[in-house]
């Protein structure tokens, strides 16, 4: 019987998907996660003036580039462990699940780089993650 989709969409398991989906890119195909790395939508500036990042955000966004850069994604994969600037981040985790699978997919001593970064209306991270 089939786990219910709940209990698929949970980090651990993701970044498990993501693992059995890294050979694919050995056969050419393109792995692909659409998010947002940091989206508290309750907080975003909706139509009003632009709005300076919450330091919360710049401080998560921060730490997780300096993770991926070191190659540390268990803390990004625990990511509730993380304290109150992942809190604030991540209220929910549909729109950060997207990066675990191709955080997992990256082979060892690959590069990785962020062609977009920095945060909109205060609390969206637009950060675009680039692996090999």
């Amino acid at each position: 019987m089939n786990a219910p989709i709940e209990a698929t969409l949970q980090p651990l398991n993701t970044a498990e998907i993501g693992r059995k989906l890294a050979p694919l890119r050995d056969e050419g195909v393109l792995i692909v996660g659409s998010g947002n790395l940091v989206h508290n939508l309750h907080t975003y500036a909706w139509g009003r003036h632009p709005r300076d990042p919450y330091d919360w955000a710049v401080r998560f966004e921060s730490a997780a580039k300096d993770m991926m850069l070191a190659g540390e994604h268990k803390p990004l994969i625990n990511y509730e462990a993380l304290g109150r600037d992942v809190a604030l981040s991540i209220p929910t985790p549909d729109h950060y699940l997207p990066l675990l699978y191709v955080l997992a997919a990256q082979q060892k001593g690959e590069s990785i780089n962020f062609p977009v970064a920095g945060v909109d209306g205060g609390s969206i991270s637009m950060l675009a993650v680039q692996i090999g």
